[in-house]
This record gives C-alpha cells, sequence and structure tokens, in this order.
C-alpha cells in the first residue's frame, strides 16, 4: 500500500520508517530540509515541501495513497491548514493529528473521521492498524509476541474456537472475544469482552478476536 505523511517529527518519522519497514510505498513530507536529509535512508521516499501551498501539494500522488496521514504536531495552524487543503483536494482518507481539545473540535467540523492522539496511541499501533484493515488495536508485549484485536475472517463464523484450531494452525492463542451487546434505553451497541473462552465458544459475525502470539502468525490468520 502507498501512504503520505506530512510532518517528520518525532511521531510522523517513527511512523513513517515503521510503515516502510512493513513493506509499504511511504512518501515523507516536511519543510525542513535538515528533517529530509536525516531521514532519506529510512523512508521510501521524503520530500521537502510547504504543505499549505497548494501548488507543491497538488504535486504529490495524493489520489493513489490509501491514506494520508497529517501529522504536524508543532504548528497547529499549519496542521489545519494542511488538512483543509487535503480535504479540498478529495483525498479519500484523511487522519489528523490531535494536540488540543479545540483542534479536534475544527477538524470534526470539518468531517475527518480519523484522529491520531500521539499521547494515546503510539506510532507502531497505528502502523498496524494502517497495514492490516482487519485490525482494530494491537499492543506489543516483546520483540516477538503482540497482542492483536483483529476483525474475525468470514470463514470462522459459525465454528467454535476448538473447531478452528488456530493454536495448532496458526500458533495463535485467541484469549477472549468482544462482541457487540445493546444497551437498555441507548441507540449505541457496546462491545464488550465475552470472557475467557473455551473450545465450545462459538464465534459469531462481527466479533473481534483479541489473539496473541507472533506478529507475522497474527498476520496470517487475519488475512484467511
Amino acid at each position: 500500500m502507498k501512504f503520505i505523511v506530512f510532518g517528520l517529527g518525532h511521531f510522523g518519522s517513527a511512523l513513517a520508517m515503521r510503515l516502510t519497514e512493513m513493506g509499504h510505498e511511504v512518501i515523507g513530507v516536511d519543510n525542513k530540509m535538515a528533517r529530509i536529509e536525516q531521514l532519506k535512508n529510512d523512508i521510501t521516499h521524503t520530500v521537502c515541501l510547504n504543505s499549505t501551498d497548494k501548488e507543491a501539494v497538488e504535486s504529490l500522488p495524493l489520489k493513489d495513497a490509501h491514506a494520508v496521514i497529517v501529522a504536524i504536531g508543532e504548528d497547529e495552524s499549519a496542521s489545519l491548514l494542511t488538512t483543509a487543503l487535503l480535504k479540498q483536494l478529495d483525498v479519500k482518507r484523511i487522519i489528523g493529528r490531535v494536540v488540543s481539545d479545540l483542534q479536534k473540535t475544527v477538524l470534526m467540523a470539518m468531517s475527518i473521521q480519523e484522529f491520531i492522539m500521539p499521547e494515546e496511541e503510539s506510532a507502531e499501533r497505528l502502523a498496524m492498524r494502517l497495514d492490516l484493515k482487519e485490525v482494530v488495536d494491537s499492543f506489543k508485549i516483546s520483540e516477538k509476541y503482540s497482542i492483536v484485536e483483529g476483525l474475525v475472517p468470514k470463514k470462522f463464523v459459525g465454528m467454535t474456537v476448538g473447531e478452528t484450531d488456530f493454536i495448532n494452525g496458526y500458533k495463535v492463542l485467541v484469549l477472549t472475544l468482544m462482541r457487540e451487546n445493546s444497551v437498555a434505553g441507548t441507540s449505541n451497541p457496546k462491545r464488550e469482552a465475552t470472557g475467557i473462552v473455551t473450545a465450545q465458544t462459538v464465534i459469531q459475525e462481527n466479533d473481534i478476536l483479541v489473539l496473541f502470539g507472533e506478529l507475522m502468525n497474527i498476520r496470517s490468520l487475519l488475512k484467511t
């Protein structure tokens, strides 16, 4: 997949490098040449330009990008102007960085649906969500093992956990399932853990599997 990251500060550069390591094509954009020179060997492509300059931004392959991430954090006005410009250019998926409540309110007014909150979400976790659309969230336990929340693949719907044989087939352990439960008096269903799964637990459509194992094995399972 192809991603464009605006802003190569601490968070943006970490995200761009991680996505590059995952095998994606990444264009990292910043207005400081020193950052571009520093990161040019770690990111697929690096471009120095002013992200509030319409002509400069139009020169980027925006329509080919699966997502454009505005990771600018040190200049809120530049972040908002860049986001507004991307909306004007009909970019299909924009993820905006939020550093204040006011900024989030403005982004929501622009109909931005996805946000990054670096204080709550690491670049590693966002990279995982971008890498696999089936991933809802992830937590890196060690260099080898992760816990990943992922949408259940259709082929496993209606099967029991025992029938899926995730342990022998994928070397992955199912810790629990997250399932929507309607809350009385509200129109929005709430997702809750079903508790510790057993071999007899039946997997339902729209369940979220909470998986433990090596990342490559979890990726293989979720892509089936």
